[in-house]
């Protein structure tokens, strides 16, 4: 699994076109202006053999950036780009879920991309040093 992650002040999103055909049509336009957690997701092939070993450090990791920034406004956005290695879209998606449904139960705000979609996007980062972190496991 591979994690790109950012602060962002402001997040927006627009749907553009579907990468995966048999992706659900899905045509969204979303914003959190007050701050969010982005989170850049790539769930690669090996995740596949310890998905409980793999979820936890998920949540993990966007629990302790959420923290720092004291927000509890979240985007998840599947972003197949970070390694040559990639899960099953099956795989991927119900990661997602599970992560986006635990992270809900505890009383975030959880924003999704659209599963096989690529979006255009408008993303301000800020300028702390942990406003940017890539974790890989």
């Amino acid at each position: 699994m591979k994690l790109l992650m950012f602060y962002a002040g402001d997040w927006w999103y627009r749907t553009a076109e579907k990468g995966l055909p048999e992706a659900p049509d899905a045509e969204r336009e979303e914003a959190f202006p007050e701050g969010a957690a982005v989170i850049f997701v790539h769930a690669e092939e090996k995740d596949e053999e310890d998905r409980a070993g793999v979820v936890k450090k998920f949540l993990k990791n966007v629990k302790w950036l959420a923290g720092k920034f004291q927000t509890k406004n979240l985007v998840l956005h599947s972003f197949n780009h970070l390694s040559m290695s990639k899960a099953s879209p099956e795989f991927a998606l119900s990661v997602l879920d599970e992560v986006d449904e635990r992270l809900a139960s505890v009383g975030y705000t959880v924003m999704r991309t659209p599963f096989g979609y690529f979006n255009e996007f408008k993303i301000h980062v800020a300028g702390d040093s942990l406003a940017k972190v890539y974790k890989e496991f």
